[in-house]
């Protein structure tokens, strides 16, 4: 059996176009011609010996084993550059302080930490799992360097869009009723202030859909018990749903539809010192290999113009 070599730079551009959700945008990233963009996917799919994409409308698709490309893709890369950072970066020292949201706890910071330790073993992390707002003012006076969080409005100085993410109603693993039409829905949330609490009762009041608050806890894991036992509805998005909730799909249960989210990367300083910068890129990696399909630009992926 011949034995396969996948070139990097290839395997980069690939997922760097999956990313952005388009091969042009991807171009103007890294610096290179569409023609050789196209060039570099054509060779993929011949070491591949199977079609890597598939036409859909007017754009691209990912085949079935272009969807396991793309794993194996990232996780090539990510070893490529923790190694090199490694190496590089080797006597890297010092202290960073990183802020979460509680939805990224269970979904992104294991893997966050894991990669920064292993190639950086001599930096000390603080992690904060907050929420939005606590998250915006500690960045904002100075105790946290970078942060990732929904965006409810505040104004930072220094803070970049890293996805729109669809808020989703949030059910239990086993299908529930939700009443009588003109029966208040019951709501399970975060204790006020929360910005999702405010997005599912903004929602509902414009539908004209009366509501109660069945349920309010300060922690994320509150929040997912009472939405398994059946007490009520919550939102929010696809990542990190534990297995005994469900996202109900749009429209069900005469549901109004709920907005995207912002997602914001925020930071203490314009110029991050060489230790958050590092852990700012690992954690922005890891952040869209967890975001669900089509959450950074919508559905769908556009050929190379």
């Amino acid at each position: 059996m011949r034995r396969v070599t996948f070139d990097l730079d290839v395997l980069r551009t690939f997922v760097t176009g999956m990313e952005l959700g388009s091969f042009a945008k991807a171009s103007g990233r890294l610096g290179r011609s569409t023609s050789a963009v196209s060039a570099q996917l054509k060779k993929l799919e011949e070491q591949a010996a199977t079609p890597i994409f598939r036409k859909a409308g007017r754009g691209l698709a990912l085949t079935e084993a272009g969807e396991t490309m793309l794993g194996y893709a990232r996780r090539l890369i990510e070893l490529n550059d923790e190694a090199a950072s490694a190496i590089r970066d080797v006597e890297l020292e010092g202290w960073v302080r990183l802020g979460l949201q509680e939805d990224f706890g269970e979904a992104v910071l294991p893997g966050v930490l894991g990669r920064f330790a292993r190639a950086h073993p001599k930096v000390r992390i603080e992690a904060r799992i907050g929420r939005s707002h606590e998250l915006a003012e500690r960045i904002l006076s100075g105790n946290l360097d970078i942060a990732l969080a929904w965006h409810d409005g505040t104004t930072l100085p220094y803070s970049r869009h890293v996805a729109d993410v669809q808020a989703r109603w949030i059910g239990p693993a086993k299908p529930m009723e939700v009443g009588p039409h003109g029966q208040a829905l019951p709501l399970v949330a975060f204790e006020a202030p929360c910005l999702l609490r405010t997005v599912a009762t903004e929602t509902l009041d414009r539908a004209g859909l009366p509501w109660r608050m069945a349920f309010s806890s300060p922690s994320l894991g509150g929040i997912w018990a009472a939405v398994a036992a059946g007490l009520g509805l919550t939102i929010r998005t696809d990542i990190g749903l534990p297995a005994n909730v469900r996202a109900i799909a749009p429209g069900a249960l005469g549901l109004p539809a709920l907005p995207r989210m912002a997602l914001h990367l925020h930071q203490k300083d314009a110029e991050l010192d060489p230790v958050a910068a590092r852990l700012a890129d690992i954690l922005l990696q890891s952040t869209v290999e967890a975001l669900p399909e089509g959450a950074r630009t919508g559905e769908g992926l556009r050929e190379v113009a």
